[in-house]
């Protein structure tokens, strides 16, 4: 599942049926940097020891309170390194994420900084159903979670960019799901 979807961070157990933590951290490590959680009850300095060793980023102890877990959540993933720096190449599109720049069909693209967030997020998960909550949390954080206002605003104006350049609808509605971004695009008004 690691290589289908590669995520941004992952939270583990270090005692898991099949596979200890210890484990997933080695074989993340094979694939890249991706920042590894390690949650525990073991206290013993030789379990965070060797947790740490196999390429874990960080160990917390339970029980431990959700702020904290945040907290070393937001800061590994302001030290990760960015997943695709780059660029995104996914049908008409061209996502340079260092220059911070989107091409559609050679076209030149003017985004804000959270649409430009908003559609990148999308691309990398692209063909996927993407719920309003996950997009929400991606790109405006976990405050903005129950307030899909923002998120139907946002679409619809990276909509109008999208479509005037090219004639096509890249971003579907997903009727009380979410949404999904398809790089081929469909010309508008195809059933």
């Amino acid at each position: 599942m690691f290589k289908d979807w590669p995520p941004d961070l992952v939270i583990t157990d270090l005692m898991m049926p099949g596979m200890s933590g210890v484990e997933v951290c080695r074989a993340i490590r094979v694939q890249g940097p991706t920042p590894v959680l390690i949650l525990s009850v073991r206290e013993h300095e030789r379990s965070k020891v060797e947790a740490l060793d196999a390429g874990a980023d960080d160990y917390v102890t339970k029980p431990f309170g959700i702020q904290e877990l945040l907290a070393r959540v937001r800061a590994h993933l302001r030290r990760a390194p960015e997943r695709g720096t780059a660029a995104i190449e996914a049908g008409d599109f061209v996502i340079d994420v260092n220059a911070h720049s989107v091409t559609v069909q050679g076209k030149a693209i003017h985004l804000t900084p959270k649409e430009f967030d908003l559609l990148l997020h999308l691309a990398r998960n692209a063909g996927r159903v993407m719920t309003q909550r996950v997009l929400l949390t991606a790109v405006w954080g976990a405050q903005s979670a129950h307030q899909p206002e923002y998120l139907r605003v946002f679409v619809g104006q990276l909509r109008k960019k999208l479509e005037a350049e090219t004639g096509k609808q890249y971003i579907q509605t997903e009727p009380w799901i979410g949404y999904r971004f398809v790089p081929e695009g469909e010309s508008i008004g195809e059933e």
